[in-house]
């Protein structure tokens, strides 16, 4: 029997690995989701179907786990702080508030003296017009969003002239840095200066989507140092408990740029359920329900390519794979344009 529960908001595909990851780790889990039709309903041990804001779930909710965490940063901050009252939810609510803020978590990071692009706030579309030496630059919603939603890109005035927002609600502008490649760091931290760090992972987008990644990126050895080292300030600063992605971009110049925090495990980060003796899933579970960390160990290199729309369905009917492939269906019901619906990494 099961000596720890552990409770999960959301059900996507994070949802469903890191249920994965608990079952071997014989915990328990319990998924609370506003998707009746959620993929992780078919990973872990009971589901909840309801209403963020639902408090008489939440409540039950809160009674059936020992310890509360969250796979994606857009649950509302007031739910995470009510369940934070009855069990512990982690990463803490403060964390998720924060990062829920594309302004503040700039301004967070600023703050420890590490690079991001300059960005300035946007309420209306006239506020647009004097800024020219932000662009070319991305606008984006200054709250919510992901995989390119809620992103505009801004080349030049005539641009500014044609967007169709209505600006209810706030919006970030950045300017763009001349691209040179991405990469992401996957951190674990247990408490303080107590961490597992993943090596960095290089990302290519495809329609502001990621599509792939892999191990060993090729930077240089100042790059690979730096982007770790931001990576351990970001956590330690935030009192981070569990996996948290920072995200970062390369410019021509091999100047590092801090892009996004995603504060939770993070798509970038699949292959380590392969290329690492512990994944970013499992280090998660391990941090957050108080178990043992363990020295992590890299078993290969690998890349990761993720299936998207109807290309999965390729892959459902040709499941032929070599020995170093491992092809993970999410079991998503619906087929859609842009959705994440599996992906295949291979050991190299």
């Amino acid at each position: 029997m099961s000596l720890i529960t552990l409770g999960i908001l959301g059900g996507g595909q994070l949802g469903s690995m890191l249920s994965v990851a608990a079952k071997g780790l014989n915990i328990k889990t319990v998924i609370f989701c506003d998707d009746d039709d959620a993929p992780a309903k078919n990973f872990c041990d009971e589901f909840i179907y309801a209403e963020y804001d639902d408090n008489n779930k939440i409540y039950d909710f809160a009674k059936k786990v020992n310890f509360i965490t969250y796979e994606f940063e857009n649950i509302p901050y007031e739910t995470l702080n009510e369940l934070n009252k009855l069990k512990p939810v982690l990463p803490k609510p403060s964390v998720n508030r924060l990062i829920q803020h594309r302004i503040a978590e700039k301004d967070f990071v600023n703050k420890l003296n590490i690079r991001t692009t300059r960005y300035v706030l946007v309420e209306n579309q006239d506020d647009l017009l004097p800024l020219d030496d932000f662009l070319p630059g991305i606008l984006k919603t200054t709250t919510m969003g992901y995989d390119g939603k809620g992103q505009y890109p801004i080349n030049n005035k005539l641009d500014i002239k044609n967007l169709n927002i209505d600006f209810k609600k706030d919006y970030i502008l950045e300017k763009t840095v001349k691209l040179k490649k991405e990469i992401s760091v996957i951190i674990t931290r247990f408490r303080n200066n107590k961490y597992e760090i993943y090596e960095p992972i290089e990302n290519i987008h495809k329609d502001q989507i990621l599509k792939y990644s892999k191990i060993p990126a090729d930077i240089n050895q100042k790059l690979y140092n730096q982007s770790k080292e931001w990576a351990i300030m970001i956590a330690e600063e935030l009192k981070y408990i569990g996996t948290l992605c920072v995200e970062y971009f390369i410019d021509r110049n091999d100047n590092l740029y801090v892009n996004e925090i995603a504060p939770r495990v993070h798509n970038s980060g699949h292959l380590t359920i392969n290329a690492y003796n512990i994944s970013q899933f499992e280090n998660h579970i391990r941090a957050v329900c108080s178990l043992e960390q363990i020295n992590l160990k890299k078993i290969s290199n690998a890349e990761m390519i993720n299936i998207i729309g109807d290309e999965i369905i390729y892959y459902r009917q040709n499941p032929k794979l070599n020995n170093n492939q491992f092809f993970f269906d999410y079991q998503k019901k619906d087929i859609k344009e842009k959705r994440k619906m599996g992906h295949l990494t291979t050991l190299k």
